[in-house]
């Protein structure tokens, strides 16, 4: 069932590791399937070393195993209810990635510095407010989703797709799960970038223009950067 995202999806996950934003099981990734709607995730507390195509795990849209015979990963219910509140999103990631979490475990938000923040993100990339000692004991997983599209409040998830959840880490979304590695690797970058400038003592972010021309020039329909598609 579902064998070529499967394979997507290990890659996803595999990628993860090659680019270093992942050591021993401290991530995952995760696809959907469009027509279907099920969902492909990474197995928990699985070896990257160890893991094949064959072991991502099956899932309804309601979180429910379908198929596979290892758990999935602890993070499901995340992923779950970010494709629910999010129609145009068929890919989620999620790492401890050590630049982007450390924004995420001090509770900041990353600002936009400068134009390679703004060729990704259209602003700053939020930081949720932490859980309540309620949202923890109960339904955290699913609560820490909630807790992501509090934050956002937005219809277009894929002009901001990223977040930082306080204390935590990022998660990452995109079209497929091959754009969400691509932004948990571009947020990583950045989250470092951003780290520097603030150590070189610069806190003002770049002007609104500056920030509009760099994010609509690869992104919407008027966008121009790189090739035109042929039709």
């Amino acid at each position: 069932m579902l064998e070529k995202l499967k394979e997507t999806v290990f890659r996803a996950n595999m990628e993860l590791v090659k680019q270093g934003l992942v050591i021993h099981t401290w991530g995952n990734a995760s696809g959907r399937d469009r027509e279907s709607g099920l969902v492909v995730i990474k197995p928990s507390g699985i070896s990257y070393s160890a893991m094949k195509a064959g072991d991502m795990v099956v899932l309804d849209p309601e979180g429910n195993l379908v198929e596979g015979r290892y758990k999935p990963s602890t993070d499901a219910p995340t992923h779950i209810f970010l494709y629910k509140t999010w129609s145009s999103i068929g890919g989620v990631v999620h790492t401890h990635s050590a630049y982007a979490t450390a924004w995420a475990q001090a509770g900041k938000d990353i600002p936009p510095f400068g134009t390679t923040h703004a060729d990704h993100y259209y602003g700053e990339v939020p930081c949720t407010r932490k859980l309540r000692n309620d949202e923890i004991s109960k339904d955290y997983e699913l609560n820490t989703g909630r807790i992501i599209v509090e934050r956002l409040a937005i219809s277009d998830p894929l002009a901001m797709p990223s977040a930082l959840v306080n204390c935590h880490g990022p998660f990452c979304w995109g079209f497929d799960a091959e754009e969400a590695v691509y932004n948990a690797i571009a947020l990583e970058e950045i989250a470092r970038m951003a780290f520097y400038t603030v150590l070189l003592n610069h806190t003002k972010p770049i002007d609104q223009n500056l920030i509009d021309k760099h994010f609509k020039r690869k992104h919407g329909k008027n966008a121009y950067y790189g090739q035109v598609k042929k039709k």
